[in-house]
């Protein structure tokens, strides 16, 4: 096989492990792609209130995992997430997950 066969190889096969391996992105990523891909979806429209739907999509789901995370200790899912206890509870009202 020649050098550049076996880079051709080389690069075949790291190309392909990439689509079969999942590469982990940052949640900033994560968060990126989504507001680009929900910008695309508006086709122009308008839109407001986007940090308000921004936090509701993002707190409930936050709060669920970190809950299970802690096994439901308040306690500890308030420090993992860097909140005093009670504004923890608040917000699993507002999000009926207490």
């Amino acid at each position: 096989m020649t050098n550049s066969t076996q880079n051709a190889h080389l690069n075949d096969v790291t190309h392909n492990a990439q689509d079969t391996q999942q590469v982990p992105r940052s949640l900033r990523q994560s968060v990126e792609e989504s507001l680009t891909q929900y910008f695309s979806e508006l086709d122009g429209q308008q839109t407001t209130a986007l940090y308000e739907l921004f936090m509701h999509q993002v707190e409930a789901p936050l709060f669920e995992c970190v809950m299970q995370h802690t096994h439901d200790n308040q306690s500890k899912a308030a420090a993992v997430l860097g909140l005093n206890r009670g504004t923890l509870r608040k917000k699993l009202k507002q999000y009926d997950l207490l």
